[in-house]
């Protein structure tokens, strides 16, 4: 102890000296006594400028420090900086000693700016543990591995979060089977494309004319689609039924509004198709295509400025079916939450039995 005193006093005076000429360096211990294989950490710290190159002592691991204490470690440098230009950095070496003895460890240099600086030196006491070697029948072997006794608060826990999982699995298979026996309300929209008359009528007309029905049977055919052509498109633009209408009756309410000519032509149209149809009438190539200009002309004549349009047409639900929407969308909300409870409820109970079991 007296001489431990002394060490502590000689190392006040040495680091007040050091302290004086701008430089500190300090040497510390963690621990002053230690068991036998046990270890402890050596701190050596230095104040100095920061323009001043520091050099550590040239210690190794598996090198003594001195005699019977061996470094085991060498931690990397901690640098802090201060304030006035001034920076402290900070080396710890772990150390141990397999000997029983107490042990003195000296000074060390530290090189400052190429100046040498000692550090205070340090005690170490190092103690075996004491056995009694006379009543070998006080000691007992290893002891088997012990089961914790059960704790009900331990575990009561986990068995109502289990509980309370397996309610909520019985719930969500419950809305599951609810949602897949109630069949999904599809409601899309659908574009509808509007032609004008016109347009589908003279669409046809090429149809027809590409055709080339040369044949009496081809005729009867020929004209049927071509006055059936005319019958839809004045079904649209005049807006009578045309199709449920012989060919005088057309004319007659044509002839109310229409170009008495354009009319004409269109009777004698009419007329030839009557007596293909009905009659057995054998018309010539060049009849056959007169009558089709003729019905072109007459689509031309009357057509209005309609353009081809697009209509969204938004299906309305009635609200039964709305009401169905909403509770398969409520169905499907919950049955989200459930999965993800269920999920975190899964992992706390399975992480809090291993450790309880471990």
């Amino acid at each position: 102890m007296k001489k431990l005193l002394i060490i502590l006093f000689v190392l006040s005076f040495f680091h007040f000296n050091t302290y004086a000429q701008g430089v500190s360096v300090e040497a510390k211990i963690d621990s002053m006594e230690l068991l036998i294989g046990e270890q402890t950490g050596v701190t050596l710290k230095v104040v100095a400028p920061q323009d001043k190159v520091v050099q550590m002592p040239n210690l190794q691991a598996q090198q003594y420090i001195t005699p019977g204490v061996e470094i085991l470690e060498i931690l990397k440098d901690d640098t802090t900086q201060l304030d006035d230009n001034m920076r402290q950095i900070s080396r710890k070496y772990i150390v141990t000693s397999f000997d029983e003895n107490a042990y003195m460890i000296p000074a060390l240099t530290i090189k400052v700016g190429g100046k040498d600086y000692k550090t205070n030196p340090l005690a170490m006491k190092v103690i075996s543990v004491e056995v009694d070697t006379l009543h070998m029948n006080q000691y007992f072997g290893p002891k088997d591995v012990q089961d914790n006794p059960f704790l009900w608060s331990e575990w009561s826990p986990m068995f109502w979060l289990s509980f309370i999982m397996l309610l909520l699995i019985a719930i969500g298979a419950y809305l599951y089977i609810r949602l897949k026996q109630n069949k999904p309300i599809i409601s899309r929209i659908l574009i509808v494309k509007h032609i004008p008359a016109h347009q589908k009528a003279l669409t046809a007309i090429d149809k027809l004319k590409q055709d080339r029905m040369q044949s009496s049977e081809d005729q009867k055919a020929y004209y049927t689609q071509l006055t059936d052509t005319l019958r839809q498109y004045i079904n649209e633009r005049f807006g009578f039924n045309a199709m449920e209408m012989t060919s005088t009756e057309i004319i007659a309410r044509l002839n109310e509004t229409g170009d008495p000519k354009m009319i004409s032509e269109l009777r004698e149209l009419f007329q030839t198709a009557d007596l293909v149809k009905f009659a057995k009438y054998s018309t010539l190539i060049n009849e056959n295509d007169l009558n089709l200009v003729n019905a072109v002309n007459f689509i031309d004549q009357t057509k209005t400025q309609e353009t081809e349009t697009e209509e969204k047409i938004v299906p309305k639900l009635s609200e039964n079916d709305k009401r169905v929407q909403e509770s398969r969308k409520l169905i499907k909300i919950l049955l989200w939450v459930i999965g993800i409870a269920v999920t975190a409820i899964l992992c706390f109970v399975a992480y809090n039995v291993i450790i309880l079991m471990f």
